[in-house]
């Protein structure tokens, strides 16, 4: 799992048929201090985050369990939205 916040929409009226009914969204993945880590990437989302939000995404073979997406190509699913995040240095 990894934290990142999002960054935008994407819309796609065709696609495969198993994504029928995901909304999907352009996440930044980040450092707990906000800096990002890697590209953006595209996650499914069933929980209803929105742009500016700080989520929590899996990727890979642990997106594909979550919603029992196995025969699905999902490779980031939107798990969490966060509140808040405290954590200490060291």
């Amino acid at each position: 799992m990894q934290l990142g916040t999002v960054i935008g929409k994407v819309w796609a009226t065709r696609k495969e048929e198993g994504l029928t009914g995901l909304k999907f969204l352009f996440v930044q993945p980040e450092d707990t201090e906000g800096a990002a880590l890697a590209s953006p990437l595209i996650a499914a989302d069933r929980i209803g985050a929105g742009v500016g939000d700080k989520v929590i995404i899996t990727c890979g073979s642990g997106a594909r369990v979550v919603y029992d997406f196995q025969q699905t190509p999902v490779d980031a699913v939107i798990i969490g939205i966060v509140d808040s995040i405290e954590h200490e240095r060291g």
